[in-house]
């Protein structure tokens, strides 16, 4: 029998009602005789307010206490949605992760899954239940609950229909798909029927919010069809799949941009061998991931070093790097809090030249100075001020055509 995995995420969980709405599609797709497994996200704002709670009883709360907390919101909607489907005359059944095995590593509050135990959910529904899964939350070996990052529901749900081999992953949210570039500040923005994996891989890790880094991960992996469409619509949305042709005919196929990033710069490092592992490991050791990273010529045996970190870990790498600055005998550490990084991403890429220039070229038109620059095969990410967001990505989505779905060769 066919297996598909539906995740719903906070807004389409919100209220009662829309529980119900969700309990009703789910018994549609039951009545057509499919195993249905049903991956839920806490209600719309209940994580942000067990997050408050912890801040306001401790200012750095203890890292396991608080995935304890802030898992809770995912086992009450689980709960609710089964005592739904049951009262409908459907069997379901909750389960959290430890009921279910999702296993992760000790990594508390950005927890990467290493193995699901998929026997639980497999014999739940061959005893004809629609199986109801906590998003979110996995725990280690040792037996503590852990958390999975923000939108970590999407990496349970994709992680999920991997284990089960699942004919397809649909993610429901409060849009119809994947768009262009962010449809709240370019009305301009167009809904793509398809996009590749890794397309969404670099739009997800660049700041787009439909998907989360690590459920695209999964899905490349492991080959799982996901289907990201809207809850409260119909209409198709948008299946991230394999790279095809079609796909390499555009050379652009989105704009995606990202508020929650910060600068950091080590200056007058001792320009030596083995400096900068000794910068960057305490920030390693400490879970912090590094992005963009530029380091200028040397003069006089010292070097200037920037690179970006996430905003929520700013302060946590500024501390660290203060420390390490007095060991190397560094000059200082100065940081900027107020910037975004704007990407052009596309397969396409790979095949078609000028992409570069034309980027370089339209926001100094707009004069948007850029402050560091990324490259991939796929993508190019610019770090400027954060007030020119906006105008960047709505400038960049004209400068490519994307609001037309035809193809457009971009100039050499």
């Amino acid at each position: 029998m066919k297996i598909t995995v539906k995740k719903f995420g906070g807004t389409s969980v919100g209220s009662m009602d829309k529980i119900r709405k969700v309990a009703e599609m789910i018994a549609e797709e039951r009545d057509k005789g499919e195993n249905v497994v049903v991956v839920l996200s806490a209600m719309s704002g209940d994580t942000n307010k067990l997050v408050s709670m912890a801040h306001e009883i401790a200012d750095i709360p203890d890292e396991r206490e608080f995935d304890v907390l802030v898992s809770t919101g995912e086992q009450i909607t689980i709960a609710l949605l089964a005592i739904c489907l049951n009262g409908m005359g459907y069997k379901a059944k909750s389960y959290t992760a430890s009921q279910v095995r999702i296993v992760t590593d000790s990594a508390y509050s950005r927890a990467r899954i290493k193995s699901i135990d998929s026997e639980n959910i497999k014999a739940s529904l061959s005893d004809g239940n629609i199986v109801v899964v906590a998003g979110f939350q996995g725990v280690d070996e040792s037996g503590n609950t852990t958390t999975l990052g923000r939108g970590g529901s999407d990496t349970s749900a994709v992680a999920i229909a991997a284990a089960l081999e699942a004919d397809i992953c649909e993610i429901f949210t409060d849009v119809e798909g994947v768009y262009t570039t962010d449809p709240g500040i370019c009305e301009k923005a167009r809904k793509l029927d398809k996009i590749s994996y890794d397309e969404m891989l670099e739009m997800a890790s660049l700041g787009a919010k439909v998907l989360q880094t690590r459920s695209v991960e999964f899905a490349k992996k492991y080959n799982v069809p996901v289907h990201v469409r809207s809850t409260f619509s119909t209409n198709p949305g948008t299946m991230v799949i394999k790279e095809d042709k079609d796909m390499e005919k555009v050379a652009v196929s989105g704009i995606a941009y990202n508020k929650d990033e910060a600068k950091i710069t080590i200056t007058k490092v001792p320009d030596h061998p083995g400096v900068a592992a000794n910068i960057f490991r305490p920030i390693s050791n400490a879970n912090i991931n590094v992005d963009m990273i530029i380091q200028n010529i040397s003069e006089d045996g010292y070097t200037n070093m920037t690179f970006t970190v996430p905003k929520n870990d700013y302060k946590k790498a500024f501390e660290l790097l203060e420390n390490t600055c007095k060991e190397l005998g560094a000059g200082g550490v100065t940081g900027d809090t107020d910037i975004s990084k704007v990407s052009v991403i596309g397969v396409g890429m790979k095949s078609h030249s000028g992409v570069a220039s034309t980027v370089f070229d339209s926001l100094a038109n707009e004069g948007v100075n850029i402050l560091m620059i990324s490259t991939s095969e796929i993508k190019i990410s610019v770090v400027i001020d954060g007030k020119y967001t906006e105008l960047a990505v709505r400038v960049l989505h004209n400068a490519f055509n994307l609001d037309k779905a035809e193809i457009v060769e971009e100039k050499s």
